[in-house]
């Protein structure tokens, strides 16, 4: 969902805070705009996201700056992708009048966000669905500079990034969010708050990195992890998930050697954690799924990446 500016004008009745859309092009559906119109949820969102004068924000979906303009009021920089190229003229306007503010036309998961100068410190976003999984999980390896996202997302989602093992809405997601993150708050908001009004419900979400400790592993429960060691772990965690209802002994197996061991070995790996040989995907939690991956040998004592292929 991208996110627009209102005009000016009352909003409709029953609809306090928000504003007609007559001023602002026609969502487009390739890009999942629904552009968020009630200034009321917009404060508690920018309250939410909790934007500091040292922080360098990124934005994806800056449309014609609703958010953009309040975040270069509190931020040192803003980068502000937009992929929809009928925003750009505003959003020009907006450059001319900000230092702060530097504009990215085009989509933000094509671009190389990693050379990004000055380095983003937050993602603050209102995201489109078809493109919050891929980001929010490429931003935690791409972009080690962030340690904090705020993002408006569909409530599906949000349920999914940080659901309980043996839930429905836990999934691979769930534990490649985990692993590098913590919750902070869920504000549900309402559909009314966007135009056009979506036929899902949305949140507001904030959560933060783990803290790194000086040898540059976090903690994820009781075990340690870094980033060479999450490297290995992910294709492991999404090659599992691609058949949740199977065994572990069956979903890891047949994908050749580079990942996959033996089914002897599978069920050796979960007796060691207790898991028992009849779990499935969904039933290991995260620290779960990186102490399976060391006694499998993927990764070492301390989270990182053993030299050999498992």
């Amino acid at each position: 969902m991208s996110t627009g500016r209102p005009p000016r004008g009352a909003g409709p009745p029953g609809d306090p805070g928000a504003a007609p859309d007559r001023a602002r092009p026609r969502p487009l559906r390739r890009y999942g705009q629904n552009h968020l119109v009630d200034r009321n949820v917009l404060r508690a969102v920018l309250a939410q996201a909790a934007v500091g004068p040292d922080d360098v924000v990124l934005e994806v979906g800056a449309a014609d700056g609703l958010l953009t303009r309040p975040l270069l009021e509190s931020a040192r920089l803003v980068h502000a992708y937009e992929v929809d190229r009928r925003f750009v003229p505003k959003l020009e306007a907006l450059v001319a009048e900000h230092h702060g503010l530097e504009l990215h036309v085009g989509d933000a998961l094509r671009a190389p966000l990693g050379a990004l100068v000055p380095p983003p410190t937050a993602l603050v976003a209102n995201l489109a669905y078809n493109i919050a999984i891929p980001l929010i999980v490429t931003s935690m390896s791409a972009l080690p500079t962030v340690e904090r996202w705020a993002v408006m997302v569909q409530r599906e989602l949000a349920d999914r990034l940080f659901a309980r093992p043996s839930t429905k809405p836990y999934s691979a997601v769930s534990i490649l969010v985990q692993l590098h993150c913590e919750l902070e708050r869920v504000r549900p908001v309402p559909r009314n708050a966007f135009r056009p009004r979506p036929n899902v419900e949305s949140c507001f979400l904030t959560f933060t990195r783990r803290a790194r400790l000086a040898t540059g592993e976090w903690e994820v429960g009781d075990e340690r992890l870094d980033a060479a060691g999450y490297a290995r772990l992910e294709p492991l965690v999404r090659l599992a998930f691609t058949q949740r209802r199977k065994l572990l002994t069956n979903a890891l197996s047949g994908a050749g050697p580079a990942l996959a061991p033996s089914r002897g070995r599978v069920r050796e790996a979960l007796r060691a954690v207790g898991a028992g040989e009849k779990a499935r995907p969904e039933e290991l939690s995260p620290a779960a799924w990186v102490r399976f991956a060391r006694a499998l040998g993927t990764l070492k004592d301390g989270g990182a990446a053993t030299g050999e292929d498992t």
